[in-house]
């Protein structure tokens, strides 16, 4: 590729982020590997960005758009470590087997929420049903689709309900989250059928070989929108977040948690628990309460 004056902006996407250096995709859909400068902020998956050419073979990026949200985990100290910006939408994969967590369905809800971005659950492994993991999946679909974040049921191996999530997908710019073993992988392949030729042109590009595609990796999805696939949010904590985000992941609970004697009430043993006699009054479920109890301890107070 002949590279353009080497004093000329131009806007790119970075698909991939690695180390110093990202993977940027043009307006024409070149794939150019840009380094990063020491004094700004690190690009990372999903990011729009103005690079310009500083040789044959790569460029640099010169500054970060404006970013619509920026998906964090903490690292092992705990800060806060960006992994993908701009996502509009959250798939959560979740599947009969290895089993099926509703904590963790009510984590990423939280998750969605702080991002301002919508989530919809797919049950993966739909062919395996009926299963003692989950006898009624349908069930489960009803009580999240309630909480705003609408699912389904299908299957990589019968091709049940794919045109729905693709429906989805469409015009988005999502991530799969997840456990592993829920077949993330196998749906990821199926949604992107020329999934190797692309890592192949992500691998050459970069000059790091099949290395750099362990990163968080954004792919273009056929029928429209991006796909992020992320290794480093498989679990994740919420200490970076606030109480405030984590009540408006649980609409189901706010009425009675405003609603107890005390303001500080931890909805264990004090006297006038809104929440604990709606529990007894089986108004609320007991898991999504457990779930509350067990994200509340990880937020920031206040």
């Amino acid at each position: 590729m002949n590279a353009p004056p080497p004093d000329k902006p131009r806007d790119g996407l970075v698909t991939v982020s690695h180390g110093n250096a990202s993977l940027v995709e043009t307006t024409d859909g070149a794939l150019v590997l840009c380094h990063h400068r020491r004094n700004q902020p690190r690009p990372v998956c999903g990011d729009r960005v103005r690079w310009r050419w500083v040789s044959d073979s790569g460029g640099v990026v010169e500054s970060i758009r404006p970013r619509r949200s920026l998906l964090e985990r903490p690292d092992f100290r705990g800060r806060p470590r960006p992994l993908a910006a701009n996502v509009t939408l959250l798939v959560l994969v979740v599947a009969p087997e290895p089993g099926i967590d509703t904590g963790l369905i009510d984590r990423y809800l939280v998750l969605a929420t702080h991002l301002h971005a919508r989530a919809v659950l797919w049950v993966n492994k739909a062919d395996l049903l009926p299963h003692p993991e989950l006898p009624d999946p349908d069930a489960l679909l009803r009580r999240y689709a309630g909480l705003g974040m609408p699912g389904r049921a299908g299957s990589v191996k019968h091709g049940t309900n794919l045109d729905w999530l693709r429906g989805k997908l469409a015009d988005e710019t999502a991530i799969l989250v997840g456990h592993s073993g829920v077949g993330k992988s196998s749906l990821l392949e199926t949604l992107i059928p020329d999934l190797e030729v692309r890592i192949n042109a992500l691998s050459e590009a970069s000059g790091h070989g099949r290395h750099t595609t362990t990163a968080t990796t954004l792919f273009h999805l056929p029928g429209g929108g991006q796909l992020i696939d992320s290794p480093g949010i498989r679990n994740f904590r919420l200490d970076h977040m606030d109480r405030e985000t984590l009540l408006a992941a649980f609409p189901d609970l706010t009425p009675y948690l405003n609603a107890c004697r005390f303001a500080n009430c931890r909805h264990d043993a004090e006297p006038g628990c809104a929440v604990k006699q709606a529990l007894a009054k089986g108004e609320i479920l007991p898991e999504r309460l457990a779930s509350f109890q067990k994200l509340l301890a990880e937020v920031r107070p206040g």
